[in-house]
């Protein structure tokens, strides 16, 4: 019963995350629900920007790749490479999955640091990266449970709720209780390192706007790409446990 309660706290808990706050937010009606505009805004615009590389990079392929062709085949690589690295020689269903979160966590993330959203006035609020929304880091991570979940289903049935059980019945608490500790790491992670990224680049640019802001900008760069690299490692990597059923 304490192990069931403790779970329910802990869904509750993240269920409750949407209702945190930091600073003002611009809201929009729909339906009977409230929502944040500036992050749809922000999220429609990350995913324009996806849909239209895909686009350029699908368009009148070469033999001979050209320099823009050549790219995208790097980044696809690369994520093949992390989504078999992870999972094992049953990646290839999860490739698009994995490099829908890489790529759009990256690009979410850059877009803080490289679009100019402060030029935008809102009623409320102010536009920033997607991913400087605990609703958006929270969705991510969601996701990628039910990812997981779905993958061990998949290829073990019912079968994959013994994995709870082992090597003892002993840690089926413990067990019980890491699948609902991995959205909260990794939301909170996601979440904590790119809010804290721009707040520290807004501080620096009100306190010496000329010179000092501009290395940590660039160090805020490799640091959303890193996020990036770690939100899409583990979702692959806990697919690839949920389908071995280890840990």
């Amino acid at each position: 019963m304490n192990v069931l309660s403790c779970s329910i706290n802990t869904l509750t808990g993240l269920y409750d995350i949407s209702a945190v706050e930091v600073g003002q937010h611009f809201y929009w009606q729909i339906g009977g629900f409230q929502v944040h505009g500036q992050v749809l805004i922000t999220s429609w615009v990350v995913i324009a920007i996806l849909l239209s590389s895909a686009a350029i990079a699908a368009r009148n392929p070469q033999t001979i790749p050209t320099d823009g062709q050549n790219f995208f085949e790097y980044v696809l690589e690369f994520i093949r490479d992390v989504s078999k690295t992870q999972i094992g020689e049953e990646y290839r269903p999860w490739v698009p999955f994995i490099g829908t979160m890489f790529l759009f966590i990256f690009v979410s993330n850059w877009s803080g640091a490289l679009l100019p959203w402060k030029i935008i006035q809102l009623p409320h609020g102010e536009l920033a990266a997607p991913t400087n929304d605990i609703n958006t880091t929270v969705a991510l991570a969601l996701l990628t449970s039910v990812a997981y979940f779905y993958a061990g289903l998949t290829k073990k049935g019912l079968g994959y709720f013994s994995k709870y059980i082992q090597p003892t019945p002993i840690l089926l608490p413990i067990n019980i209780l890491e699948d609902f500790t991995k959205p909260l790491s990794l939301s909170f992670r996601l979440f904590g390192n790119i809010l804290a990224d721009e707040l520290v680049v807004v501080v620096l640019v009100s306190l010496v706007p000329l010179v000092v802001p501009i290395p940590v900008m660039f160090l805020g760069l490799f640091t959303s790409g890193i996020q990036a690299l770690i939100f899409a490692t583990l979702a692959a990597a806990y697919i690839g446990e949920s389908m071995e059923g280890h840990h």
